[in-house]
């Protein structure tokens, strides 16, 4: 297999498809665009032209594109496509070009294989070869994103060495041109976004491959429509890199500070809550237990009065049976008494004594002769009794006051005042006094009414 055949087989699999690099080569648009709008032919040389990417976006943009190489395998693909390529070294084919006769001068991928000293040199030449306002682009893997400068660049064996984008910057103002501007391409979309970056990101984020372009020495007015892209920002450095890293990692530290500060305040307060709730749990507690041990002191009073209320009922009910025995007792005696004959036999003599008790009362209290009317009265009204309540006397008493009217109407209305006659039983007690009488009902209701009780 040649060596030929091996760098071309080589760059179809790690440069990327013909699709792939004509797309990121439409980058260069805003810089190009500006030298079709000269009145003369666009010519451009393509140093290291490879399999023809750029020479056929030249083509399809209005120039006048021809490349130089000296890999035969890279050229066999430019005829393929009928692009005007041969096979020739850059920098005799730059000597060859008349001086100010090129529009565009590029090299893709070319300064790399170079010593510096020939880089210098492929500068130099192409200032010449330029017209005023011309372009040279020089396109460079990027030592900025460290996974190339580290590892990919060295994939390829005909690399030299890796050129600073400082560096090839500085060589092409050194030349004399008017100004460059490092161009950094092909890094990824979401880089220019917000989001989250890893160190994946810095290791290989940075724009993979830059550009040098710079510009011949011309009238400001042939200057001003290349302003635009020459005051443009473009790619990603390294150090911008870095530095968004940085700050996400500082926002990302800040919040999950402030994290750990809103939860730390949260333990603080969920402590404190519950802190409060065990306070009140046991002021609870506690207060359950006195009104408990109030409750066992409320239950033991309640038994001790229970107790006192059923020793007393006991009592009472002790005392009124004692009381009711007696009164049954005293009611016997009296109706003992009562029923004896030694009652009735001392009545008259009992009567005596109450009248003379009497009279001295009424003797002493000057009552006499008033007392021995009432005495007077109340004997007429006994004995006018007892005559009523013998049919026989009665008979007779009434034919005898009839031949005496005034004193039958005296008697009558005697009868009828407010004494009344003595209560005559019809027991064994005989004729009693209104008093004894009274008393005696009284004891005859006590016994019917403990009668009635006992019964029930």
């Amino acid at each position: 297999m040649s060596q030929t055949s091996f760098y071309r087989a080589f760059e179809d699999r790690y440069r990327g498809s013909r699709e792939t690099i004509k797309e990121r080569l439409r980058a260069y648009a805003p810089f190009t665009a500006p030298l079709l709008q000269v009145g003369a032919p666009a010519r451009a040389l393509d140093l290291g032209c490879g399999r023809g990417e750029w020479l056929e976006l030249l083509g399809e943009q209005g120039f006048e594109a021809q490349g130089v190489d000296l890999d035969d395998g890279m050229l066999a693909a430019c005829r393929e496509r009928g692009l005007a390529a041969r096979h020739q070294d850059a920098l005799a084919a730059l000597r060859e070009q008349p001086e100010g006769s090129l529009a565009l001068v590029s090299a893709f991928h070319l300064v790399e294989h170079l010593p510096f000293e020939l880089v210098q040199d492929l500068i130099a030449e192409s200032l010449r070869a330029l017209r005023p306002g011309g372009l040279l682009i020089m396109e460079t893997p990027n030592p900025e994103n460290l996974t190339v400068g580290a590892t990919s660049f060295y994939r390829d064996p005909t690399h030299v060495r890796p050129l600073p984008p400082d560096l090839l910057g500085f060589a092409a103002d050194h030349a004399g041109f008017a100004r460059q501007r490092i161009v950094r391409l092909q890094e990824e979309a979401q880089l220019h976004t917000d989001a989250p970056l890893g160190v994946i990101n810095v290791l290989e984020g940075v724009s993979p491959d830059y550009a040098v372009v710079a510009q011949k020495r011309a009238e400001p007015a042939a200057l001003a429509p290349f302003d635009a892209p020459f005051d443009a920002a473009w790619g990603i450095t390294l150090g911008r890199l870095a530095q968004r890293y940085e700050d996400q990692r500082a926002g990302q530290h800040a919040e999950i500070h402030h994290i750990l500060g809103r939860l730390a305040r949260r333990d603080d307060e969920l402590a404190q809550a519950t802190d409060s709730r065990l306070a009140q749990l046991e002021r609870a507690l506690h207060e359950q237990r006195e009104a408990h041990h109030a409750l066992q002191e409320l239950h033991r009073q309640h038994q001790e009065l229970h107790e006192q209320h059923r020793r007393l009922a006991a009592e009472q009910e002790a005392r009124i049976v004692r009381a009711e025995a007696h009164a049954a007792e005293m009611s016997q005696r009296v109706v003992d008494l009562l029923s004896s004959s030694s009652w009735r036999i001392t009545e008259p003599l009992r009567r005596a004594a109450a009248m003379y008790y009497r009279v001295r009362s009424a003797q002493r209290e000057g009552r006499l002769t008033s007392g021995a009317k009432a005495r007077a009265k109340r004997l007429v009204r006994r004995a006018g009794g007892a005559v009523l309540r013998r049919p026989g006397l009665k008979r007779l008493a009434r034919a005898a006051l009839r031949r005496v009217p005034a004193l039958e109407a005296r008697l009558y209305a005697l009868m009828l005042e407010r004494e009344a006659a003595p209560v005559v039983l019809q027991e064994q007690t005989g004729e009693l006094s209104p008093r004894a009488a009274r008393v005696y009902r009284q004891l005859k209701q006590e016994q019917a009414r403990k009668t009635h009780a006992d019964s029930h």
